[in-house]
């Protein structure tokens, strides 16, 4: 359904296009970034229980959109139910799929969840199709009960463990009491921190990558209909999504193990690189550009999205809901910047009638903004290197007190 909304705020309700896009930037906002919201909710309840609570929401949502039909003011309040619900409930989802997993699972698990989101993408929409215009109520009527069924059938999991709470630095045993400091003794270094990780800054990579990744990603999502369906058809783009998504659901899974070997920043130089190749190459136009190029995006996808996570999950000594919820509000930070930029820059190009330069700047952009969390993480670099961090004096510096 969530395709169609802006036909259905914009042909039966009669909203503007300018209010029905500020509509879908908030609700796109509300849905990644509420992650967090999720991610809290799951620490308090666990995880099984936060997924039936957010599949109780979107329930209501779509079954607000059945006397919503009539009114622009209940569709706009049950589409933004509808995002709440998917906010609250991912986070929990792919919490509940790693918890307790080996780290060597990881890519397997979460490269087949992905597999099953983009399974229903594909399907979804097609199936919707010849019920959106003329019968929507009873369309809704169908993805209510649907949705009320996945509730139940949630109800029946096993309960997840709670996240256990980042562990506390064990303490000294009291029976080794500390050596004095002499002049010739080397000073003794710091103890770890207390989640056992690394320095600073770890975390803050995957979420700036994430960022970008779906900021750059986004301006493929939104405005490929505009570009391809003059220059094509409306049928060869329907059939260029299906591919798509086809094409995620095979290699994902697939690809998931050599994508968790590779080193971080060669993701990031393969998912980029093969983004701005996919971008150019849409810019030449015409059948076998659009297609070229939309099959080039989708192996940037496949490898950022996963490696991502992957590395948010591993850089991170919180729960698995917290850190996916972090990495929802990194994708709806980066969602809402593409859909605000992209209208500029689409609308400009259309009006300078040079609408392949669009797609040369978004490839352009691909290229160049990938340096900026290289550039931050060799900032954070650039501090201690030793061992003892900060605190860290070289021997025979110390004096005895």
């Amino acid at each position: 359904m969530l395709p169609y909304m802006s036909v259905l705020l914009h042909q039966r309700l009669g909203l503007g296009l300018g209010t029905v896009g500020a509509v879908l930037a908030v609700a796109s906002l509300v849905q990644f970034s509420g992650g967090v919201v999720g991610a809290a909710l799951a620490r308090r309840i666990g995880l099984r229980a936060t997924m039936l609570v957010a599949l109780g929401v979107r329930t209501a949502g779509f079954a607000a959109f059945l006397p919503g039909l009539g009114s622009p003011a209940v569709a706009v309040g049950a589409l933004f139910l509808v995002s709440c619900g998917a906010a609250l409930y991912l986070p929990a989802n792919k919490a509940y799929l790693v918890e307790g997993a080996k780290d060597t699972d990881r890519p397997r698990l979460l490269s087949a969840s992905g597999s099953a989101f983009n399974a229903g993408i594909a399907l979804g929409p097609p199936a919707a199709a010849p019920f959106v215009l003329t019968s929507p109520t009873a369309l809704f009527a169908g993805v209510t009960l649907l949705f009320a069924a996945v509730g139940l059938g949630h109800a029946l999991l096993p309960s997840a463990p709670r996240a256990p709470l980042p562990r506390p630095a064990p303490p000294s045993p009291p029976s080794l009491p500390s050596p004095p400091v002499t002049p010739d003794a080397p000073a003794p270094a710091p103890a770890p921190a207390a989640d056992g990780r690394a320095r600073p800054g770890r975390e803050a990579l995957p979420f700036t990558v994430t960022l970008l990744s779906v900021y750059v990603f986004m301006f493929f999502q939104h405005y490929l209909a505009l570009y391809a369906v003059p220059r094509t058809s409306a049928s060869f783009y329907g059939a260029v999504l299906m591919g798509y998504a086809c094409l995620l659901v095979v290699a994902q899974p697939l690809l998931s193990e050599w994508i968790a070997a590779l080193a971080y920043r060669t993701a990031i130089r393969l998912g980029f690189g093969a983004m701005a190749a996919g971008t150019a190459v849409i810019a030449a136009g015409g059948y076998a550009g659009i297609g070229a190029g939309a099959a080039l995006i989708c192996l940037g996808e496949i490898v950022l999205f996963l490696k991502n996570d992957l590395e948010a999950l591993a850089r991170s000594s919180a729960d698995p809901a917290t850190v996916f919820g972090r990495q929802r509000l990194a994708a709806g930070i980066g969602a809402f910047a593409s859909g605000v930029a992209g209208g500029q820059l689409y609308g400009a190009a259309e009006s300078a009638g040079m609408v392949p330069g669009f797609w040369l700047a978004v490839s352009l952009q691909c290229l160049v903004l990938p340096a900026l969390p290289f550039l931050t993480a060799g900032r954070v670099r650039s501090g201690p290197a030793g061992p003892a961090g900060p605190a860290y004096r070289p021997p025979g510096r110390r004096r005895n007190p």
